[in-house]
Order: structure tokens, then C-alpha cells, then sequence
């Protein structure tokens, strides 16, 4: 005897209820009276029923899927802003549908196209950079879209997060306040990650502003690591031994740089400040804690989600929030 999969319909007829008040127990939406929803519930567990979210976002515009489109779970800093997802997301019955794009156009709009399959309520991406055929899925689906990290571009409906170029410029004035003056710069691969490059950018405009330039700088042709700072900095050093202040992409690079530093018997501070960006826990356990940025990731990605809820319809004019950074001062600049 073939299994027959249990269906609305059973559940319904089992709690004595209409298919309707079913929906509306499963959706959690509307009043109902709490014995209802326990009878539905006792049925729902009884029969082992398991909705189709996906039939039921094609039916109605409530669907209860959030597409998350992250470039790393890998990299701590994203793992922070899907908590912050997370914590938002806690008291509704919204769930997320997470996808990792490995810092890869391509395959964001491979997994985006996937997603949006499914009629999600929301889409939240990482930053700008999209492919033309991701931005037209985009601005074609008319679902939420919530771009994170970045606020230095026009977004297509929500952009959470701080400028990059304005934490890079930050720093410049932090360091030329504090009296350095031959610095030096050690970054990773600017085409997979722009907001390194628009700090650089930033970092560079502080510099020019009071008449001067970086002395020397080595980018390393990959993503970001501790080794890939450590190597990056002493090839840097190797040609300008006599730089005063060097300026990481990033607190993974600038890690290594300080262990860099350990090896070579180089005087942090004293002899050569080194300051990253991210503000990772990492770099504040270093024998002298790191001198770097501070970004607010729990919160952008929470703010990105209670932005998104407040409405199912994109609003006429687009939202930039603004969760700013801080400077953390360390002891290593």
C-alpha cells in the first residue's frame, strides 16, 4: 500500500477546522483562538505534515523565506552580520535561505536566481557589485532588497552599513594626529574585495590633504590571510625599511604583520605602528591590542532585517542607513 503524504487538507479535517485556518496558524497570521491553534498544531504533529513554504509563496504574497546572499561564512566578519540576522528574524516566523557566493559575481547571480525561485519575501545581498543580470533579477522580482556593508553607491531599494572611504580617510587623520608621517600600505586582492580599495582611496585623500603621499605599497594577489600579511609586509619593509607607519586592508592582514614584527625584532609602535580594519577579536588578544576600525556587523545585519519587515512594498525613495564605525585605538599606532 503506497504511503499517501499527508496534505492540508488531513490537517484541517483532523483539527475540525477550514484549510483557510490551517494556513493562517502555519503563516501565524491573523487572531486565532489559542485552542484552535492548539488543536491545528496537535494535528500538524500528529500527522507529521510539513508545509510547502514554496507552494504556499505562489499561492499569496506570504511567503515566509529570507534570501541571505553572503560572499564567506569562513571570514568572521560575515558569520557576525548573519547572527544579527538571526537575532532580528527571532520573533517573527520568517526564515532565512542562506547561500555563500565565495566573493564570486557569477555565482551570486547563479544562487540569486535560485532563490528568487522560491518567491522569497526579501533578498539580502552583500554590497554593490552585481552582475547587469543579477540587478535586472533584482529590480524585475520587486521583492525587498537589502544591500549590506556598503553605503558609498545608490542601492537598488535599502543599503545597510558605513563608508568605506570615509573609515579609510578616518584613519589617515588618526595616524597623521598622532605625528606619523612615512606611511606604507599592505592590502589583498581589490577585485574580489572594493571596500579595501575605496578605504585605500580614502586613506590616500587624508595623506594628499596635508601634502603627503603612501612612500611605498604592496598589494598580495589573493584574499586577505594572516600569512599573506605576514609575507606582504616584509616584502614591503625589505624596500622601505625606513616607514613609520603602515596601513592594512584589513585585521587578518595586520595580524600577520604584527607577528611579522615579532620574528624580525621590529619595535611595534615604537619603531613601526601598524593599524587593520574590522575590528576582529583576534587582533585585540595580540600582546599589544591592535589598532584598527571597528565595524557595527551584528547590527547591520539586524537593522537590514527590521528595515526590510516594515513594509512589503519598496518604498519610492530608496533607504541608506548609516551604522558607522569607531576607531579603536589599541596599542600598535
Amino acid at each position: 500500500m503506497q504511503y499517501e503524504m499527508p496534505t492540508l487538507t488531513h490537517v484541517a479535517r483532523l483539527a475540525g477546522v477550514s484549510e483557510n485556518t490551517v494556513s493562517r496558524v502555519i503563516r501565524n497570521k491573523g487572531p486565532i483562538a489559542d485552542a484552535t491553534r492548539d488543536r491545528v498544531v496537535l494535528a500538524i504533529e500528529k500527522l507529521g505534515y510539513v508545509p510547502n513554504r514554496a507552494a504556499g509563496s505562489l499561492a499569496s504574497s506570504g511567503s515566509l523565506l529570507i534570501g541571505v546572499l553572503l560572499p564567506s561564512l569562513s571570514n568572521i566578519v560575515y558569520p557576525e552580520v548573519l547572527q544579527g540576522i538571526y537575532a532580528a528574524l527571532a520573533a517573527t516566523s520568517y526564515q532565512p535561505m542562506i547561500g555563500v557566493t565565495d566573493y564570486d559575481p557569477v555565482k551570486e547571480q547563479s544562487i540569486l536566481s535560485s532563490l528568487l525561485a522560491w518567491q522569497p519575501a526579501a533578498i539580502i545581498t552583500t554590497g554593490f557589485d552585481h552582475t547587469d543580470a543579477t540587478r535586472r533579477m533584482l529590480d524585475n522580482s520587486r521583492v525587498r532588497v537589502a544591500e549590506l556593508m556598503d553605503i558609498d553607491a545608490e542601492p537598488i531599494d535599502i543599503a545597510v552599513g558605513l563608508s568605506h572611504h570615509q573609515a579609510g580617510y578616518a584613519v589617515g587623520r588618526h595616524l597623521i594626529a598622532r605625528g606619523y608621517r612615512r606611511f606604507g600600505y599592505v592590502g589583498h586582492d581589490w577585485i574580489a574585495d572594493r571596500r579595501a580599495r575605496m578605504r585605500y582611496d580614502g586613506l590616500v585623500q587624508a595623506l594628499a590633504e596635508t601634502g603627503m603621499t603612501l612612500e611605498g605599497e604592496q598589494c598580495f594577489d589573493g584574499p586577505s590571510s594572516t600569512m599573506a600579511g605576514r609575507d606582504t609586509l616584509a616584502i614591503l619593509l625589505e624596500r622601505l625599511p625606513g616607514l613609520d607607519a603602515v596601513v592594512f586592508s584589513n585585521d587578518d592582514m595586520a595580524v600577520g604583520g604584527f607577528f611579522h614584527c615579532l620574528v624580525a625584532g621590529i619595535a611595534v609602535r615604537e619603531r613601526l605602528a601598524l593599524f587593520g580594519f574590522n575590528g576582529l577579536d583576534i587582533g585585540q588578544v595580540l600582546p599589544l591590542p591592535l589598532s584598527t576600525v571597528r565595524s557595527n556587523r551584528f547590527l547591520i545585519g539586524k537593522i537590514a532585517v527590521e528595515k526590510l519587515l516594515e513594509s512589503p512594498e519598496r518604498a519610492l525613495d530608496k533607504l541608506v542607513v548609516d551604522t558607522g564605525y569607531d576607531i579603536v585605538e589599541g596599542a600598535t599606532a
